[in-house]
């Protein structure tokens, strides 16, 4: 089992290459506000809209699977938030800006690993659990933000280049498009350079900045993101009995640490974004622990 953890490794250390290239070899922090565009804006929806429409999906195959893990986003947002319960003297703004980094998970890492376990299928079933929990990851981060910073809901959601492309691959799949392979072999390629990108800019992006304050709620999200949504997940899949590829891509999906995109909506949206920053850092550098344990746990239950 542990042998197929190792198979992630490779995928930490383009991570790690982004973080060496911002902070050792001079390219500077224009170059990767460049990169990120391109990565969130053009190559990562061509992979998302590829996987999508050319997937074979059936409600009574996968309707457990996408229950697992819808079910388990849920939880780990109203478990992020109930924190304010407790950690009171937290104010209101940076609950609604850090409480995403509970629920929100980086999809570019989770395709990249899907593909390392599991190849096309895996890219396939992590895409299907990406069309309908990216949309919803969106509404639950958007309208909480919204309320505090006053910006519309659906044009945050209409806007979001991550939102309209898995949507539309779902509308086309559904409509039975077949893309001419010119096309289909177009997107395919811009979507496989999204995989390596994708993880170096995560690299780039990550910064210890935003630590000093409300260290509690810090840890909570941080616990509720990379050891209860994952443990929540475990449960529903057997519960749900879930096939043993379903079962480890949906414990992989609930693994992954949470967004970079996170702290872009939070700082587009008027936040603070240095704690959202510095949670997106140590969850990503907590997973390296993590998230080998919870695919070596998955691999020997399933």
């Amino acid at each position: 089992m542990f042998a197929h953890a190792l198979l992630i490794l490779p995928d930490f250390g383009l991570i790690l290459l982004g973080f060496l290239l911002f902070h050792r070899f001079g390219y500077e922090r224009g170059f990767w506000s460049g990169l990120e565009r391109l990565v969130y804006f053009v190559l990562f929806p061509a992979l998302l809209f590829n996987s999508i429409v050319a997937a074979e999906y059936s409600l009574a195959a996968d309707g457990r699977l996408l229950l697992a893990a819808v079910g388990g986003l849920i939880a780990a947002a109203a478990l992020g938030f109930a924190g304010r319960l407790v950690l009171r003297s937290t104010p209101a703004p940076f609950f609604a800006a850090c409480g995403q980094t509970a629920f929100r998970y980086n999809a570019y890492l989770g395709l990249a690993l899907a593909q390392s376990l599991a190849g096309g299928s895996g890219v396939a079933q992590i895409a299907l659990i990406f069309a309908v929990c990216i949309p919803l990851a969106n509404l639950i981060a958007v309208s909480t933000m919204a309320r505090h910073s006053g910006d519309g809901l659906l044009r945050e959601l209409a806007r979001n280049p991550l939102v309209i492309s898995t949507v539309g691959g779902l509308l086309a799949n559904a409509a039975g498009l077949a893309l001419p392979q010119f096309v289909a072999h177009a997107l395919g390629r811009l979507g496989q350079a999204s995989l390596a990108l994708g993880l170096i800019c995560v690299g780039a992006a990550l910064s210890l900045a935003g630590a000093a304050a409300h260290r509690a709620a810090l840890a909570w999200f941080c616990a509720v993101k990379l050891l209860l949504f994952p443990l929540v997940v475990l449960a529903l899949a057997l519960l749900f009995e879930l096939p043993p590829a379903q079962a480890r891509i949906a414990l992989l999906f609930a693994a992954l640490p949470t967004a970079t995109t996170a702290y872009v909506l939070a700082t587009r949206m008027g936040f603070d974004g240095a704690p959202v920053s510095f949670l997106i850092t140590a969850q990503t550098a907590a997973s390296m622990l993590t998230l080998p344990l919870w695919v070596a746990l998955a691999f020997w239950l399933f």
